[in-house]
């Protein structure tokens, strides 16, 4: 065996290792009470109503805006006061094994519902895979194809990269923090760069589909889920459009789309925007059975190198099937 076999061997072996090592984090009576815990600033029925949203079978970190107003009106508080209180629950989901600093998002949709976030590390692998709260909270708004965000509570100030990510897709937003005055976005990014400087007019929300098809009929749920988040990414730099589709083994679906930036660097993978979507549903790595990517062939980038070694530390036996879209 050579040196380069193995170090190769020894960096597999490795992950391995480190995937072996990775803490759980279910949705089992653990993280319930910690949810219990979290939501103590709510009154007893409002309590109620949240866990018993977050419980259900179909919860995707979405808190509709007929629950939220009711919330709000049962406590007694505004929109955003209920977004700042809600911060604690939204901390929950926070995974983040490498800092060991949990930042909790809440973002609003013009349609007034609510959409929970959390920051995502992945051990083993470059900071730059991250998935920061915010980026975690504005995608979910994304897959739930609201028309736009109006305002985000942050369990802190937005970091740069944040503020960066969030002038790509919604550069009038509110920013609420707890214990301070709430600022749009422009006060906290002063001469941003932004789509505009690269003859991007066209944003990210409203969502527009993009013509995208495989050569071949290919069956299968998941095939269809992948194609349609490649359809809806947002990729004005590079039309590198692509979008990934997590089966679970009790069945559930969860897409990511590519989300692209300006700076480049704060994009979002679809791998990473499909698995906070999993996350925020209250799932775990260890019920992925199977991952499908769907990008653009001829593309000047790939999300399948990305994609691979994610998987390769979160869900080692989950083989990452890749499919070629044409426009």
């Amino acid at each position: 065996m050579d040196r380069r076999t193995a170090l190769a061997t020894l960096g597999s072996a490795g992950l391995g290792l480190l995937a072996m090592h990775m803490p759980s984090f279910s949705a089992e009576t653990p993280q319930n009470e910690s949810h219990t815990k979290a939501l103590a600033n709510f009154s007893e029925k409002s309590r109620e109503r949240l866990l018993r949203l977050i419980k259900e079978s179909s919860f995707s970190g979405q808190i509709s805006a007929a629950d939220a107003k009711a919330i709000s009106e049962a406590e007694g508080k505004s929109i955003d006061q209920v977004m700042l209180e809600m911060l604690p629950l939204a901390k929950t989901y926070s995974r983040p094994p490498i800092s060991h600093y949990q930042v909790g998002t809440v973002a609003r949709g013009v349609r007034g519902d609510l959409y929970l976030g959390a920051n995502i590390e992945f051990p083993g692998h470059s900071l730059g895979f991250s998935v920061h709260g915010e980026q975690s909270a504005l995608s979910n708004a994304y897959m739930h194809e609201d028309r736009g965000v109006a305002a985000i509570a942050v369990t802190a100030a937005p970091c740069g990269h944040c503020r960066q990510f969030m002038n790509e897709l919604c550069p009038d937003i509110q920013v609420l923090v707890a214990g301070k005055n709430s600022e749009k976005l422009a006060s906290l990014l002063p001469a941003s760069f932004g789509p505009k400087d690269l003859g991007v007019t066209d944003l990210a929300f409203p969502i527009k589909q993009i013509n995208l098809g495989l050569p071949s009929a290919l069956p299968g749920a998941i095939t269809g889920a992948a194609l349609e988040a490649a359809r809806k990414s947002y990729a004005p730099y590079t039309k590198a459009y692509s979008g990934v589709a997590i089966a679970t083994k009790t069945g559930r679906i969860f897409k990511g789309s590519y989300i692209e930036n300006a700076a480049y660097n704060p994009s979002l993978p679809p791998l990473q925007s499909a698995l906070a979507g999993l996350i925020l549903a209250g799932s775990d790595y260890s019920a992925i059975s199977d991952v499908v990517l769907v990008e653009t062939a001829g593309a000047p980038i790939s999300q399948k190198s990305v994609a691979e070694a994610i998987l390769g530390t979160i869900a080692p036996e989950t083989k990452l099937r890749v499919l070629s879209a044409t426009t």
